[in-house]
């Protein structure tokens, strides 16, 4: 199996290399690097994993999807989307998108991870008990992992109670904010120091210096690298002020 992802903040590389590592696969690739569509063309089964926005799939994943939907007809897809609470059927939104693509999905899981939208107030814990829901969605990586050797993986969120979860509980209230880039992408001029780190980490090449500060367009996929990994906090996006970047992983300052 070979895995690929899209991960904002770090969360889903990190699920997505133990899955990988416990299945003894392929990768895993991140959609961005371009060995991912050359792994994914000759492989025969397939992780995919992704961080649920609003119980919907990011833009860039699935614009990435339907741009090359001629390579995934046949091909056995094992979806992992994490999250910071509850997303009924995060796992299932994509499955349904690969399936209208050709796939043929065996499975899916769900993994409750450190809330990554750091200028809003909820779902915000400390540093320790984000390291605890780490462990435990690594915990229930490797059992899963074991669920899929064995020839049974999981299912989380494919059946039709899930769909109908994922869609009164976040998905017809926010469709808008996921069909589109956002164009709300804030950063603070006084703040901003230059450093360039929002510019390199951006997925969507979304950041630029202009006169030694940092500058957002409009294709915003809303991941939040940029206003985790700011050194001064001078990015928001939802709100107006970052209460909490998250750091609970060794690898959120490499995304």
């Amino acid at each position: 199996m070979t895995g690929i992802y899209f991960s904002g903040t770090g969360n889903t590389r990190f699920c997505m290399e133990r899955l990988i590592q416990e299945i003894g696969g392929e990768g895993p690739y991140s959609i961005e690097d371009r060995a991912a569509l050359d792994a994914v063309r000759r492989s025969r089964e397939i992780a995919v994993g992704y961080p649920v926005q609003y119980s919907n799939i990011p833009k860039i994943l699935r614009d990435n999807i339907l741009d090359h939907r001629d390579i995934w007809a046949g091909k056995r897809v094992f979806v992992l989307a994490t999250m910071g609470l509850f997303s009924g059927d995060g796992a299932g939104v994509l499955a349904r998108l690969l399936e209208r693509q050709g796939a043929f999905v065996i499975g899916g899981l769900h993994l409750k991870m450190p809330d990554s939208i750091c200028d809003v107030k909820v779902l915000k814990r400390t540093d320790e008990k984000d390291r605890i829901l780490a462990a435990e969605a690594a915990e229930k990586v490797r059992k899963a992992a074991a669920q899929i050797r064995s020839g049974s993986p999981p299912r989380e969120g494919l059946g039709p109670l899930s769909h109908l979860a994922g869609l009164l509980g976040q998905r017809l209230h926010f469709s808008q904010r996921t069909r589109r880039y956002t164009d709300r992408l804030k950063i603070d001029a006084d703040r901003c120091v230059g450093c360039g780190l929002c510019e390199r980490a951006c997925p969507m090449h979304n950041i630029s210096m202009r006169s030694g500060k940092a500058a957002a367009g409009g294709r915003c996929t809303m991941c939040y690298r940029c206003a985790n990994l700011c050194p001064r906090q001078a990015v928001t996006l939802l709100g107006r002020r970052v209460i909490k970047q998250n750091r609970a992983l060794d690898s959120r300052q490499t995304v």
